[in-house]
Formats: structure tokens, C-alpha cells, sequence
């Protein structure tokens, strides 16, 4: 007999506290199909055994697809999770694995506090909306962006019972909801059958999108907001910001890190980091958890949370769309995001087939086609994840020859990846989902199609200077801060650190620029460089 599933003794240790302090009781109805093949069952029951002795607040029952209160609840599908539906209207489909284990245990934590834990802002919005929300939630268990999404759905069932009903989808477990919806990258959101938004967005752009009925990309706090009094203020959560955030602290700085989306930046989507110090292998998110878990233990992070305006005067003003810090400096670690290819059909077919984040995405491509675009370390990494998960994968690239370091380039010869050399994308076709490629080859100038069900786009990144731009900070021509080398940028009392200032894209030298900013913070402020004559 095989041994029963059990959660890491410092995992259960946690939860157990978490839970008894929840306030209220949690019912929670699981939903299984006596038709099903018994293999699923059991495994949804093996999941919920390891809740069931966390709590005896929280009580699980399970209940057949055929029960005549599953309709009600609108599930017509198993399995399922059914929230407390006596007083919302919330609902899983799937079983919350992985990531999805962290929306999973904030949903338990909210119900059983009764409180949506909403911004003011946010509970502002929401009340402006009178008619009502049937919203739904795309996403996968390998997607660290989408508990963020999910959450923010679930808050919004609870501040607002009367108008939202919420359902989140794992689009592993219901594949043919995802192709309903043409939801082929994670996570997005639809409100009413219309799509509201693609990505992960912070609460408030969350709730303006959902008042809205469309995405919005920028949310202005109203003027009472919180104020706060630091001594640096870092934007940005991933390597560079929480190494700096760390090495801040332990120099006696008050320190707050703000994060717009998901902590660790980019690493927290890469499928392996093969090449971090003290890790022989381990996976990005693995990483990112350790990164975070430390830096927590020093300095104040603020998730969730957007950099709408930064006032350089002294002392600084930092503006959030929630609260303002009063700071002395500011360090931009704000990283970089995904360069598109440029192409016609790229954007438009955004999330219904072309994807940035094989992590994210990858699992709902096994035993499809997928083309991967590029020739570096994150395109050969990308190419080689989706291969392992059972995608039929080709790589793409522009040159005659690999730029990725050498151990990546064997691993996809020994893997029998194709690749197609000197081709570029001309267009991606097809109309509600990708269908196929229009490729050329750049040394025959022939064209050609290729079908597809998925193109991952890892052509490089580029910088998130929006932020340096908007202070009067210099550029680099390739668009990096520019720096004097001790990570100042040409304003006084403004920092950088990262890929944001260009340099080698690895964690390792993000980490080493994080710690070398935070000391020249430390000293600038002891003794100012700008008062000096």
C-alpha cells in the first residue's frame, strides 16, 4: 500500500498556527464524480486529508457531483471546491496544488476572519459597482503569479457578496474550460464572459478593471492616503531589492521594499537556476522562497503595492497606490521585462497562445507544438522545460549557432530538440488561439509555415526604467540607468541596482549589486556626497 501523502513537518507546524487564529468556522464542500475514474478521487481525498487534522475550525465535506446543491452552487464539474455557500459565492475548480496551495490556504484565512482585508481604496471602488460580477480566474499550479490574481477575486467575493460570484479555474484540470475561454496563458480574468485582464495586477488595478469592465494599467491613490517615514525606500522585489533590503537593515536603515507583482522578479519563472552558489541545481522559485523568507526576517515588504510617482525633492516623497513614504534615498531594482518580438499577431494573440513564461503556461501545451523563439540561456532553458513536460518543442533562432552556455546546448542536442537557424517570425497566425507561424529564413529569404499551438517569445529583456525616466535620471543608449559604478545615478539621493542597470543578466550579480548599493546607500547618507563641496 502506498504511504499516505504528509505535508513537511515545518509546513503543517505553521498552518496549524495560522488556523487557530482564525475567529469563525470554514466549511468548505468538496466536490467528486462518482463517475470519474477512482485514481482522481482519491487523490482530491488524499489532498484534503492533509487539511483535515490542521484545524477543527475548518471542516471538509464531500459531497457527489449528482447532489442537487452543486447546481445551485453553478459547479457542473468535478473536482471542485465549494466555499462557505451559505453566505458567498465562491468556488475552485481543480484541486489547489502546487502554487494554487497558496491561494488555498489565503482563502481559508480570509473566510475565517470574516474580512476581505481590502485597502480602503479598493473597498471604495468595489462600491461603486452596482450590477453584478460573475467572475472567473484562469490558472495553473506552476503559475507563481497567479495566487495574487486569485486572491484579489476572493476579496472581492467577500467585500461584495451581494454583486460577485467567483470561480477560479486550473486550466490543467479543466483544459476545455481554457479552450472555451481561449484562457492559453495564466493567469487572466473574465468578468461576465469579458475579459477584464491578462496578468497578475495589484489589488487596486484589480478592482478599477472589475468596476470597469476592461484592464486598466494605472491607478492614481486618492489624497488620504498613509503616510510613512523611512530612511530608503527600494523598488523592487526580486534579487537586487532584497539583498539590498537586508544589507540596508543590518546597517541601521529604515528600509521598505515595495513590489508591484510577484516577489523574486523573473527567477521566480525560471524552471532551474543551475548556477547559483551553493546550489548545484535547484528550482527558481525554490530560490525565491529562500530569498524572501530571509530578507522578511530584516526588512518590511510591502507586495502588491505600485510606485505611481517619486518627487526626488528632500526629503523624497514615494507614492504607492496606497501610501506615501517620506524617504531619504531611493534605490531602483526595478528589473527588466520581456522584449517582444515586434511582429503582427504577437499582441493579439497574447495569452490565447503566445506566452513569455514556459513555467506558467508550459503544462497546457503536453503533447502539443510549441515553438520557442531565441537562441540565449532563458530560450534553451524555456525549450528544454517544455520538453521535459511532454511539449513537442523547436527552437527558433535568428543566428547559425546558440549563444546559451555550453551545458545547455548539449543538454538540447542530447534531447533531440529541433532547431531551426537563421529563421526569424515574420507573423503569428490564427484567429482566436495560435494556429500556425509565418517564418523566413534570413540567409535564403524563403518562407514558410509552421504549425503551432504555442509560441514562447525569449528574445532578452528590457530595462524597467519608467520610474528613472519620470525622476530625470540619465539613460544609457541601450535604455539601462546610467551609473557611476558605486550604483548613483546622475540624481542625487537615487540609486540603482540589478538588471535595471544593465550588465550581466545572472541572479548572483543582481545579488552582488543589491548588497554594494545598500553600502553606498549607507555611506551617502552618513556622509552625503551632494552637500559636499
Amino acid at each position: 500500500m502506498a504511504s499516505q501523502a504528509a505535508l513537511p513537518k515545518d509546513v503543517e507546524k505553521h498552518l496549524k498556527q495560522l488556523f487557530k487564529k482564525l475567529p469563525h468556522p470554514v466549511a468548505v464542500y468538496v466536490v467528486t464524480d462518482k463517475k470519474q475514474h477512482e485514481t482522481l478521487t482519491q487523490m482530491v481525498r488524499e489532498y484534503v486529508a492533509l487539511f483535515r487534522p490542521l484545524s477543527n475550525t475548518i471542516t471538509f465535506h464531500e459531497i457527489d457531483l449528482e447532489d442537487p446543491r452543486t447546481s445551485a452552487w453553478g459547479i457542473d464539474r468535478a473536482p471542485a471546491f465549494v466555499f462557505e455557500p451559505e453566505r458567498i459565492r465562491l468556488s475552485y475548480l481543480g484541486v489547489p496544488l502546487g502554487e494554487e496551495g497558496r491561494t488555498f490556504v489565503e482563502i481559508l484565512m480570509l473566510l475565517g476572519s470574516r474580512r476581505s482585508a481590502l485597502s480602503p481604496q479598493s473597498q471604495k471602488i468595489l462600491q461603486r459597482i452596482s450590477e453584478t460580477r460573475k467572475v472567473r480566474v484562469f490558472v495553473s499550479t506552476t503559475c507563481p503569479y497567479c495566487p495574487q490574481q486569485a486572491v484579489n477575486a476572493v476579496k472581492a467575493a467577500l467585500e461584495r457578496p451581494d454583486k460577485m460570484s467567483v470561480q477560479i479555474v486550473d486550466i490543467e484540470f479543466h483544459p476545455d474550460l481554457a479552450e472555451k475561454y481561449s484562457a492559453f496563458s495564466v493567469p487572466q480574468t473574465f468578468a461576465n464572459e469579458t475579459l477584464i485582464a491578462q496578468g497578475a495586477q495589484p489589488e487596486e488595478l484589480f478592482m478599477a478593471s472589475l468596476e470597469k469592465m476592461e484592464q486598466q494599467s494605472l491607478f492614481i491613490p486618492e489624497s488620504d492616503a498613509e503616510e510613512i517615514k523611512v530612511d530608503l525606500v527600494i523598488v523592487g522585489g526580486g534579487p537586487a531589492g532584497l539583498t539590498a533590503g537586508i544589507y540596508a537593515v543590518r546597517s541601521g536603515l529604515r528600509t521598505a521594499v515595495v513590489e508591484r507583482g510577484t516577489l523574486g522578479g523573473q527567477v521566480a519563472t525560471t524552471p532551474v537556476v543551475e548556477n547559483y552558489p551553493g546550489f548545484t541545481r535547484i528550482a527558481g522559485k525554490t530560490l525565491v522562497d529562500i530569498m524572501v523568507a530571509h530578507a522578511m526576517e530584516y526588512v518590511e515588504i510591502f507586495p502588491n503595492e505600485e510606485v505611481v510617482d517619486i518627487s526626488p525633492s528632500a526629503p523624497m516623497v514615494v507614492k504607492t497606490n496606497r501610501r506615501l513614504f517620506h524617504t531619504r534615498a531611493v534605490l531602483l531594482a526595478t528589473g527588466a521585462t520581456y522584449r517582444r518580438l515586434g511582429v503582427p499577431g504577437e499582441s493579439r494573440l497574447a495569452g490565447r497562445g503566445v506566452s513569455f513564461c514556459s513555467t506558467c503556461d508550459g503544462p497546457l501545451y503536453k503533447g502539443r507544438k510549441a515553438l520557442v523563439i531565441g537562441g540565449g540561456n532563458s530560450a534553451v532553458t524555456e525549450a528544454l522545460h517544455l520538453h521535459h513536460i511532454g511539449v513537442h518543442t523547436t527552437l527558433v533562432h535568428r543566428r547559425d549557432y546558440l549563444r546559451a552556455q555550453e551545458h545547455l546546448v548539449k543538454a538540447v542536442t542530447e534531447a533531440h530538440i529541433p532547431v531551426l537557424w537563421n529563421t526569424e517570425v515574420k507573423e503569428i497566425h490564427g484567429d482566436k488561439k495560435v494556429t500556425h507561424v509565418e517564418l523566413v529564413n534570413n540567409k535564403t529569404e524563403e518562407i514558410f509555415h509552421v504549425p503551432a499551438d504555442a509560441v514562447f517569445v525569449a528574445v532578452g529583456y528590457v530595462p524597467e526604467n519608467r520610474l528613472a525616466q519620470a525622476v530625470g535620471a540619465a539613460l544609457t543608449p541601450e535604455g539601462y540607468i546610467q551609473h557611476d559604478g558605486f550604483h548613483r545615478t546622475t540624481v542625487p539621493g537615487i540609486y540603482c541596482a540589478g538588471d535595471v542597470e544593465g550588465g550581466y543578466k545572472q541572479i548572483v550579480t543582481a545579488v552582488g549589486a543589491g548588497a554594494g548599493a545598500a553600502m553606498t546607500i549607507f555611506e551617502d547618507l552618513s556622509h552625503p556626497y551632494w552637500t559636499r563641496s
